[in-house]
């Protein structure tokens, strides 16, 4: 089985947690931490905290959708962080 889809949460420097997905995930950490991803230039520098993996590009969408809807994030706090 090929996994080849990241959902990541990253911790920031100010605490605050950013979520997100990525085919490539040494790259998409590499483009936070040079300051490239707008959400996260002003965070610096931000720590890699979860990841999970799925074969499908839907599936790791919608769990990436769900941790960033009220009870995803509930569910991210007690589970994952």
């Amino acid at each position: 089985m090929n996994l080849i889809y990241s959902v990541y949460i990253l911790k920031c420097s100010n605490g605050q947690f950013y979520t997100g997905y990525s085919r490539n995930l040494p790259s998409r950490l590499l483009a936070h931490n040079n300051g490239e991803i707008h959400f996260t230039k002003d965070k610096l520098p931000v720590s890699l905290i979860h990841v999970s993996y799925f074969q499908k590009k839907q599936l790791a969408y919608d769990f990436e959708r769900y941790l960033k809807s009220g009870s995803g994030r509930a569910f991210m706090k007690r589970h994952l962080i």
